[in-house]
């Protein structure tokens, strides 16, 4: 992404800071969102691991990771500082069903924010027409919109994407918390394995023609969302 925002710099300066600034508050915004939930919602389990560490917090600086953010800027993918978890601490819930509430956390949280950010656009205060790794293109009224149209879109990539039942993304530990106990117990064995299939399923996606595996995964659901957030799809 910042590769195309640099490119897109030497044509247009003021375009690309814009484009920059958006892209990356988006971002910010969203992975610290994310993170706080999941601290919230331990610590409203009773588990506040991550609370004294200072993770319950809306500081950025608390959850972003140097590398993950890093890869995000160059790459298109990378993540934010794990939320540590005990889930042996949860009251009143069992510690697979609390992990699959605490990690559900997170992406309902974007979710949430992106609805917020999308009100002034469903009211029709404000539409840039921008939607998606897009580079800004328009005039200096459109500002407003292009950067609410980021916080909408990387929100809820970021929602979406967290969703994959791979571990260590949090749809796996939903999953886990979903299926019965037998189940469950098989399931948890390719934990050990998740960040090695993941890594796999991004390098195919940038290396093979066509649509890749992810794409395939979080556009339908990009698309659910976006109906729902903005009331129309966009990819």
């Amino acid at each position: 992404m910042i590769l195309r925002i640099l490119d897109d710099f030497q044509r247009d300066p003021a375009q690309a800071i814009i484009t920059l600034l958006a892209f990356s508050l988006s971002l910010v915004v969203a992975i610290t969102v994310h993170e706080f939930s999941h601290a919230l919602a331990a610590a409203s389990l009773g588990d506040r691991t991550a609370q004294s560490q200072g993770r319950l917090s809306l500081n950025p600086v608390a959850h972003l990771d140097p590398v993950g953010t890093a890869l995000i800027l160059f790459a298109g993918f990378g993540w934010g500082r794990p939320t540590p978890v005990n889930p042996f601490q949860f009251l009143h819930t069992s510690p697979r069903q609390g992990m699959a509430l605490v990690s559900l956390a997170g992406p309902i949280s974007n979710i949430v924010t992106a609805s917020l950010f999308a009100i002034p656009i469903r009211a029709g205060l404000t539409d840039s027409g921008a939607f998606g790794f897009a580079l800004f293109g328009g005039a200096a009224n459109d500002i407003l919109g292009f950067f609410l149209f980021h916080m909408v879109f990387w929100n809820l990539i970021l929602a979406t994407f967290n969703l994959l039942p791979v571990a260590p993304l949090d749809g796996f530990k939903v999953v886990l918390g979903l299926l019965p106990p037998e189940a469950a117990r098989s399931f948890a064995r390719l934990e050990q394995y998740g960040p090695g299939i993941l890594l796999l399923i991004i390098m195919l996606d940038f290396t093979l023609p066509g649509p890749g595996i992810l794409s395939s995964f979080i556009n339908p659901i990009l698309n659910v969302l976006t109906t729902v957030v903005l009331g129309r799809q966009v990819l």
